[in-house]
């Protein structure tokens, strides 16, 4: 319930990470609920919070052991924070991050709180093992025995498949298919070309290993576990290097495009983001970089096949813009995750689309191109990685930074696609 006589301005006062890695490699000893505390602790950190009791501090990972049913608030407590702070766990797949940025700033507008944190972790390297349903079920009818027979009679039904293991994957119940399966249907769909993904994959690898050598990331990244910067960035990659790469999701029918230089790598990370009311960074002292004006959530009919699996922000987007009155080229930065360099040349060229905006948004005409030299400029997911539920947040840090170090800019676009054919996006105003 709205608790103020008015709606108030969420502040973005700064975020902070840990070094996204790749799996199975410098994180593969630690869990979620480590690389969790440390994104926290080091916003609490950046901005003097110790001690502080909090609104909320809202995060989610997509990939949990059941242990960690209470992730947020067991991380809150070893953070520095007043205990009194709770802790809440979300999860909308890849837009995660961003999605409890919308939670908490929605709390903050409505004056339900002052201030809070929003964030996201993943890991690839400890993801949860199980065993198949029938095992399970066996065990679970042996627990319920109450005599001695009744709980030994169970055990003779074992049979050697029960112990083979069931690893997590990025694969859709509905369809079967893998993420990087659907993403390349969309890229046969929407004739997106290799080397156009190519093109894109490079320039991501630029651009952050840019913005690393400039120093623009040394405040928004703490070190963790020995690693001082992320491991996945290629700063010596080259186009030619790109293309001699095989496709990694239709290897065999000679028309395949994804390959493992222009898709995200599978990610061990995590990050945060502090938000909050006017009144109260500036009663302490707290920069205001940007403000979190909108946010919108989406979904298509991919199952049915009316659209591909990661098409929903080109839904969101439009209904965005609608909200804020805004035409897609009216924003400074567009910051469109990565997941695959195709699904961000699927987006734009659906925006760039008659037929489609005609026939699926119901709109007149095309919403146009974008100025593809304000998109990602400090690299996106296909360099940095993508720990699944911590890329929103990472996101909304780095364009917050860099609409406040940009006098003239206005305003900035975040795009996320997410798994179960969803999306996420936001537009922050410069402060």
């Amino acid at each position: 319930m709205l608790v103020g006589s008015s709606v108030r301005r969420v502040a973005v006062v700064g975020g902070s990470r840990i070094p996204f890695a790749r799996a199975h490699g410098a994180y593969a000893g630690v869990g979620n609920q480590e690389m969790m505390t440390a994104a926290l602790r080091g916003v609490v950190e950046r901005f003097g919070l110790q001690g502080l009791r909090l609104g909320e501090v809202a995060a989610g990972a997509v990939m949990k052991h059941s242990k960690d049913f209470n992730l947020v608030r067991e991380a809150v407590l070893s953070t520095g924070l007043d205990p009194h702070t709770p802790g809440l766990d979300l999860q909308r797949a890849c837009g995660t991050g961003l999605e409890a940025a919308i939670t908490v700033g929605n709390k903050i507008a409505l004056g339900q709180i002052e201030v809070g944190i929003a964030g996201g972790v993943d890991t690839i390297s400890d993801t949860p093992v199980v065993y198949p349903r029938a095992y399970q079920q066996l065990l679970l009818q042996a627990y319920r025995g109450r005599s001695f027979w009744e709980r030994t009679r169970p055990f003779l039904g074992i049979r050697p498949q029960h112990f083979k293991p069931i690893f997590p994957g990025a694969v859709e119940p509905r369809t079967g298919l893998s993420m990087g399966e659907s993403c390349e249907l969309m890229a046969k769909h929407w004739q997106i070309a290799r080397e156009d993904q190519d093109r894109l994959a490079y320039a991501s690898h630029v651009n952050a290993a840019r913005a690393w050598k400039d120093g623009f990331n040394a405040d928004l990244v703490q070190p963790f576990n020995g690693l001082a910067a992320d491991n996945n960035i290629r700063a010596d990659t080259t186009p030619e290097r790109l293309a001699q790469l095989k496709p990694s999701f239709d290897p065999t029918s000679g028309h395949g495009t994804l390959t493992a230089g222009n898709s995200t790598p599978l990610t061990d990370g995590a990050s945060a983001v502090l938000l909050a009311s006017e009144d109260w960074a500036r009663a302490r002292n707290l920069p205001v970089q940007a403000w979190l004006t909108y946010g919108k959530a989406w979904a298509v009919d991919f199952v049915g096949g009316r659209d591909g699996l990661l098409m929903a922000p080109a839904y969101a987007v439009p209904a965005m813009l609608d909200d804020a009155g805004l035409a897609l080229q009216d924003f400074d930065y567009y910051e469109i995750h990565e997941a695959f360099a195709a699904q961000v040349l699927c987006t734009l060229k659906a925006w760039e689309s008659d037929e489609f905006c005609r026939e699926r948004l119901g709109r007149e005409r095309a919403l146009g191109p974008i100025d593809r030299s304000k998109l990602n400029v400090k690299g996106s997911s296909v360099a940095y990685g993508h720990p699944f539920a911590a890329t929103g947040t990472r996101i909304v840090a780095v364009l917050a930074k860099l609409l406040a170090g940009d006098p003239a800019a206005k305003r900035g676009l975040i795009s996320i696609c997410t798994a179960g054919g969803m999306g996420v996006t936001a537009i922050l105003d410069r402060a």
